[in-house]
């Protein structure tokens, strides 16, 4: 997309040569490199919001590949990691993959494999980008709703009719339909399917909005 940035690929491994070795290859196929000698490092440098991916050793001075990845994950920003190892065991990419590595490749590396790694890679960062943006975009159409529009919204998304509604918010039937249409509007639902989706992923903002036990008995 113009005007988007570049994704980079972030080589953390404490041997020089072989972060210069992925650098040259990474580089010669259109990709921004940038290169750590340990998980310090990178945490110092921290790449921010941008697009990318982490191509990370598993064994250097200092923490570990393991100790980094468990570090990104309290972080929501955190790019996509594939593991890079000399010294690598079933046991110990298993668990990198438990606990979301993209891919788990031994040294020397296949050129293609490792390529085909950081695509899926980046591929997943854009992903979860693009949700993030939706998500986003969902919570400000849900910060729209007026007070009474979120009261109609999570009674609607939890199959109340229109009387029901009408009766626990002392109104009439006619004012409830203009706030139900007007709440399909703003959260950009084209059925009342999709509404219900879309409440079930707002939760627990929804459920703080349904009716008290006396309105339900008032409403009855």
């Amino acid at each position: 997309m113009k005007g988007s940035p570049v994704p980079t690929v972030h080589v953390v491994d404490d041997d020089a040569s072989m972060r210069q070795a992925l650098g040259r290859l990474l580089g010669a196929h259109g990709y921004e490199v940038r290169q750590y000698a340990s998980a310090g490092d990178f945490l110092l440098a921290w790449p921010g919001d941008n697009p990318g991916c982490v191509l990370l050793d598993v064994c250097m001075p200092g923490p570990s590949g393991l100790d980094l990845q468990v570090a990104l994950a309290n972080r929501p920003d955190a790019p996509p990691v594939v593991f890079l190892t000399g010294f690598g065991d079933i046991p110990m990419s298993v668990l990198a993959i438990q606990r979301g590595a993209v891919d788990f490749l031994t040294k020397p590396v296949d050129q293609e494999m490792l390529l085909a790694a950081v695509e899926r890679a980046l591929q997943r960062d854009a992903a979860t980008r693009a949700e993030g943006r939706r998500r986003q975009e969902l919570q400000q159409s849900f910060d729209s709703l007026t007070a009474r529009e979120r009261s109609v919204f999570a009674q609607v998304a939890e199959g109340r009719l229109n009387k029901q509604i009408a009766a626990s918010l002392n109104t009439c039937e006619r004012t409830v339909k203009a706030h139900r249409a007007h709440v399909m509007e703003k959260m950009h639902a084209r059925s009342l399917a999709q509404l219900v989706h879309l409440a079930i992923e707002l939760e627990p903002q929804v459920q703080q909005l349904q009716p008290s036990p006396q309105q339900r008995m008032s409403a009855a």
